[in-house]
């Protein structure tokens, strides 16, 4: 017997596993002989049988299957024809004719099934028959289903029948602008606007968004014209459609009188119940936009959550910044509420006009405690070194830490040293710690003898906290100033006071013989940060001695200060680590293992690649997995 018979025996079987394996076979042999048994037992009520003839089907596929499907259309069994329906989808372009018959049906319901197919066969052979039934179907949903198979198959030859068909009823004229947006073919744009006059407010707005997404210039005047005739909210729809056409850049490119007619439409626009309809009409401002826009585009922020419409906020912001400094702006700073007079500060950062710097200091002390803060921070950036008497006004007065930070800041960036030096230093004794951190910063940005000085001086404090920030300051002063105090440091009872020290020294612009050796003498220090931060420094420069350090420390007893010595071998390919990576493989720690396989995968060559290859029957899994990919990594590497 042969296997097409024994196959056909299955497909005749009452057992439901014969069936599914008869299935299984036919369509991976692509038997058609068995097609007409796979399409009885579609109808079958074992859902495994049902999705096993179907894949045999989709596999068989061909004109034969297109032939076998189709009576299943007639079926009262709602998941029999779901099943035709798809596979006809799937296959169809196997047989279009044969699809396109079923259009001339006298059942309704087949005339609609047809349609629905032919719009996934992706064939232009379904143009002619779809657009006939567009056009000539007396049955309004066939009309429809036309319509949209048509857009699906969004090819241009269907624009001329779907123009047409724009004087159809309601129902279908809504396929029919769904069809001609995904088609965008530029006859339809003629068609789209003849329809706009004479079509209900519903069709008409469903044009304008078609009109709109097409994008096609031509569309631009007749808008501009139906916006004195149209109701509000299609007016609405209007301005959405023209920015989108022309873009927030192009808008400013129509003539005064043009430009004039859209500003008055805007504001309305932007109290359109449609976010999308806002959003263009907050673009349209930008780009026509005045004083007045500025108060409409603050009112409307005051509208929106700074939560979950924080991009549309930015989009008001960028609208602001680009109809640009004027009084409704210093209006909104002066009396608007908290989000408007936010916006309008923001917007006057961005801007950076000078004359909003005396603006905002002069309301600084009339405003509440966020207020200023929001406001010092924007100062810090807005004002020049003319404004230093103010943020020495604000550190004297004030006691709310963020606004000391942001007065701090200013005085980092762009304070007279020998003026405010010693009151910025004052603050390295706040209360706050986050405020100390920052006095930190602004004092070594003063970058003065006083402040290298004073630093020095702490740097022998009883505080440990006090050392700590001077070590600090002198990896940033520039550590080859402050040898003799980095020593000293290196040596100090505080591990914390130790590690900054060491990270000084990694500042070191050339690693002297002087760098190596105080960096060297703490490889071996009881506190492990302080020897992870040793590890972190002899990785930032180059040379075999440091690198000999590195491998040492592969030898650390701690695990975290090994594992970051193999990130650090691998990463700069240390050859002579090979032999104590592996040894570490041996040791009974699987995180120190894995990442002395991926060091070896990174270092690469062949003496990494032969060790890697023993690996590969190791008893671990996890171990043979991490070897194979570093294998497959130095293969790689070595292709390239």
């Amino acid at each position: 017997m042969s296997e097409l018979e024994i196959v056909l025996n299955l497909l005749r079987s009452e057992d439901p596993e014969e069936i599914r394996e008869g299935a299984h076979i036919a369509g991976g042999e692509g038997y058609e002989e068995a097609v007409p048994l796979l399409v009885a037992q579609a109808s079958s009520n074992n859902i495994g049988v049902q999705e096993a003839v179907e894949r045999a089907l989709y596999k068989i596929g061909g004109p034969k299957v297109v032939h076998a499907m189709i009576p299943l259309l007639r079926s009262d069994d709602a998941p029999v024809r779901n099943t035709a329906m798809e596979l006809l989808r799937r296959l169809g372009s196997c047989d279009v004719e044969s699809l396109t018959d079923l259009l001339r049906d006298e059942d309704v319901d087949i005339r609609i099934f047809a349609s629905d197919i032919l719009g996934s066969v992706g064939s232009s052979l379904a143009i002619g028959p779809l657009s006939h039934a567009l056009l000539q179907d007396p049955e309004v949903n066939v009309r429809y289903q036309a319509a949209v198979s048509l857009g699906e198959l969004a090819l241009p030859e269907a624009a001329v029948s779907l123009n047409k068909a724009l004087h159809d009823e309601e129902w279908v004229q809504f396929a029919v602008i769904e069809a001609l947006t995904k088609i965008r073919a530029e006859s339809s744009i003629g068609a789209l606007l003849s329809a706009l006059g004479r079509s209900s407010d519903l069709v008409a707005s469903m044009i304008v968004e078609a009109l709109g997404e097409m994008g096609n210039m031509r569309a631009v005047p007749i808008l501009l014209k139906h916006l004195e005739m149209s109701p509000g909210a299609l007016c609405n729809k209007i301005v959405r459609a023209i920015v989108n056409i022309l873009g927030e850049q192009s808008l400013t490119l129509l003539g005064e009188r043009e430009c004039s007619r859209l500003r008055a439409y805007i504001p309305a626009a932007l109290k359109d119940e449609d976010p999308d309809v806002q959003d263009a009409a907050v673009k349209a401002f930008a780009a026509l936009g005045n004083s007045s826009s500025t108060t409409l585009l603050l009112d409307f922020a005051a509208t929106l959550n700074p939560e979950s419409d924080s991009d549309r906020l930015l989009n008001v912001l960028d609208a602001l910044m680009a109809i640009g400094y004027n009084d409704s702006l210093e209006k909104a700073v002066i009396d608007g509420e908290d989000l408007q007079a936010h916006m309008a500060v923001e917007a006057m950062s961005g801007l950076k006009d000078e004359r909003s710097v005396p603006l905002l200091i002069g309301l600084f002390w009339a405003k509440n405690r966020d207020m200023q803060r929001f406001l010092i921070g924007k100062l810090a950036h807005l004002a020049g070194r003319d404004r230093q008497d103010f943020f020495v006004e604000v550190l004297e007065r004030h006691k709310d830490g963020n606004v000391i930070r942001g007065a701090l800041q200013y005085m980092g960036l762009k304070g007279e040293a020998e003026k405010v030096q010693g009151l910025v230093l004052s603050f390295l004794e706040h209360k706050y710690s986050d405020v100390r951190s920052t006095a930190l910063d602004a004092a070594i940005a003063l970058r003065s003898d006083h402040v290298r000085k004073y630093f020095q001086e702490k740097s022998k404090d009883a505080d440990p906290v006090k050392r700590l920030m001077s070590v600090y300051a002198f990896g940033c002063l520039g550590p080859g100033d402050f040898m003799p105090e980095l020593e000293a440091a290196l040596g100090d009872v505080s591990a914390d006071v130790r590690k900054v020290a060491v990270e000084s020294l990694a500042n070191c612009s050339h690693m002297t013989d002087k760098c190596k050796a105080l960096i060297e003498s703490k490889i071996e220090d009881d506190n492990k940060e302080v020897r992870l931060a040793v590890v972190e420094t002899l990785a930032l420069h180059s040379g075999d001695e440091l690198d000999d350090y590195l491998v040492r420390g592969l030898e650390d007893e701690d695990p975290w200060v090994r594992v970051r010595c193999i990130e650090k071998i691998g990463e700069k390919g240390i050859v002579q680590g090979i032999p104590k990576l592996m040894a570490l493989i041996e040791q009974n720690n699987q995180l120190v293992t894995i990442k002395a396989i991926d060091a070896l995968g990174m270092i690469g060559g062949e003496v990494a690649f032969r060790a890697l290859m023993a690996l590969l029957d190791y008893p671990d899994s996890n171990v043979q997995l991490a070897a194979e990919e570093s294998i497959e990594h130095i293969r790689r590497q070595s292709g390239e």
